[in-house]
């Protein structure tokens, strides 16, 4: 299928439901309102496209932004490619479930989620952490180095309450990643979430909402769910 072909069949799927919801989730024009679980049939039919994900991407369109990244092939794509990426994405819904998400599935992943963690902008950040999440739920503990691990914990609970509100929300998600689904800090990221607390997320017109990344963490204990791991990082 090429580009037009995918447009005309993304804006097919498009529900104003949909749109309303990404709308307050702060995507803006343009955009169809497609349901994720709507583009399956269409990406099983793609598989992977780079060029066609790379036209997709570029439209500014969300729904074809996060298409892009459901058929985008991560080994193709260089520092430049993510970085360039990044620059593209608006909200948090493409920085942290487009671009961190296809980022976990290189071989890059860790070195340029440094970067970003340590650019200082909210939505790099914010993806730099995501990324780490999407890692430690899928890959195996062996792939980590603890002592890095830890100190991202330390650095979470030094900063996140100084920190920009999606990049508090990607730091508290870490959190709850690490006590979830990396066994050898366990029991340091259940201190960490509880030296932290309860951790404020102001919202445009909206109430603020709390994380509480210890009680979180301790529903997935009572569940058994300790040492979970993701089959895939994509759908």
């Amino acid at each position: 299928m090429d580009y037009e072909l995918v447009m005309q069949e993304l804006e097919s799927l498009g529900k104003e439901r949909m749109k309303k919801t990404y709308f307050s989730n702060g995507a803006h024009e343009p955009l169809f309102g497609v349901a994720t679980g709507a583009m399956k049939p269409l990406a099983k039919k793609i598989k992977k496209n780079q060029p066609l994900a790379e036209q997709l991407y570029a439209t500014g369109n969300y729904d074809a932004m996060y298409f892009a990244g459901i058929i985008a092939d991560p080994t193709a794509m260089t520092e430049a490619d993510f970085e360039r990426w990044i620059d593209g994405a608006y909200f948090y819904m493409l920085s942290d479930y487009v671009v961190a998400v296809t980022l976990a599935e290189t071989d890059i992943a860790q070195a340029v989620a440094d970067k970003w963690i340590a650019s200082g902008e909210e939505l790099r950040m914010s993806a730099g952490w995501s990324c780490y999440c999407w890692l430690l739920g899928n890959r195996p503990d062996s792939e980590f180095s603890t002592s890095k691990i830890a100190s991202m914990l330390d650095q979470v609970e030094k900063t996140i309450h100084d920190s920009p509100d999606r990049t508090k929300s990607a730091m508290n998600n870490f959190i709850y990643t690490v006590g979830i689904s990396y066994l050898p800090l366990h029991d340091k990221a259940v201190e960490t979430a509880k030296a932290i607390g309860p951790v404020e997320i102001k919202r445009d017109k909206k109430k603020s909402s709390i994380l509480l990344a210890s009680e979180n963490i301790q529903k997935e204990i009572d569940r058994g769910r300790i040492g979970f791991k993701r089959k895939y990082v994509r759908c």
